[in-house]
């Protein structure tokens, strides 16, 4: 495994992540704590040291994997990230919950959900300019830092086109880190995100590294997805052209006999601006291989 200093944090953190969305049962497949144990033990075997999770990945159910997962082990040797913003409320249901009122709830529910004293990146989830220009919210969080319940801040940005007000502000607030979609096929933080990011010492984390598994190289054009997937929401037509440029990018820049998830990993890591990526895992071998990715050599240690 290699290693990169998370923007200021000082947070050293391995450059493959363990991204947790499917383990609230929007992905298709319902877990068991059995099941996270396997995943999570196989990656800090292999050197991993980050989890990402979120309050709303089921009703806080992925960080009661987690803080499962964490009360049998040593916690101290992981770095925890998780968000806030939202309410579970059913499939790709959300409440919107923002003042600071509500968010000082979600953060003590997930400090018990993840049966741990702190949390070490506690990230706005997602949310607009309007819900993030709010002086309570993150003087409250301030005060929690002091406190000991938060490490460090950061900001999950929607999408990059919309992120730059959030970015170019995140040192206003103290926040130390952003966490954006960046991949193969979607690059548009490259254009104003990821140099703001270098200019304030800020720590990326890119999520959907494998565009929701498309750069797996594992799925035709025609794929179909089961009810409960999330995939099974994406546009038709979008997913059908993606899944023809997915082709097209194996075919004229995958090097022969590379996996393509592992070079699709490594393309995010080369961008100087890019700290970590948190793929999701369903399976142990989902993990060896995520965590492989950090062996090539287009892979520099930070």
């Amino acid at each position: 495994m290699k290693y990169r200093k998370l923007g200021s944090t000082g947070l050293n953190v391995s450059v493959i992540g363990v991204g947790t969305w499917q383990f609230g049962g929007e992905w298709g497949k319902d877990f068991t704590q059995n099941e996270v144990d396997a995943m999570l033990d196989k990656a800090g075997e292999l050197g991993i040291n980050l989890i990402d999770t979120a309050e709303c990945y089921g009703d806080h159910l992925s960080e009661k994997f987690i803080g499962s997962y964490l009360s049998r082990r040593k916690r101290e040797n992981w770095i925890v990230a998780t968000k806030f913003g939202h309410h579970f409320s059913g499939h790709l249901k959300r409440e919107q919950l923002w003042s600071a009122e509500d968010v000082l709830k979600q953060l003590d529910d997930s400090l018990r959900a993840l049966q741990t004293e702190y949390i070490d990146l506690y990230q706005f989830h997602s949310g607009t300019d309007a819900d993030f220009d709010n002086d309570k919210l993150w003087n409250m969080l301030d005060a929690q830092k002091r406190a000991g319940k938060i490490r460090h801040l950061g900001v999950s940005i929607s999408t990059a086109n919309d992120g730059v007000h959030q970015t170019s502000s995140a040192p206003e607030i103290g926040a130390e880190a952003i966490q954006v979609v960046y991949n193969r096929l979607e690059r548009q933080p490259e254009e104003k995100l990821f140099p703001l990011c270098r200019e304030h010492n800020l720590g990326v984390l890119a999520r959907v590294p494998l565009a929701s598994g498309y750069l797996s190289g594992k799925y035709k054009a025609d794929a179909v997805f089961q009810a409960g997937d999330v995939r099974a929401n994406h546009d038709a037509k979008k997913r059908e052209e993606q899944l023809r440029l997915i082709a097209e990018i194996a075919a004229n820049e995958v090097p022969a006999g590379l996996n393509m998830a592992q070079w699709a990993l490594g393309w995010c890591l080369q961008h100087p601006a890019v700290t970590s990526v948190i793929p999701g895992c369903k399976n142990v071998e989902q993990v060896v291989s995520n965590a492989q990715a950090a062996d090539l050599d287009m892979v520099a240690e930070g």
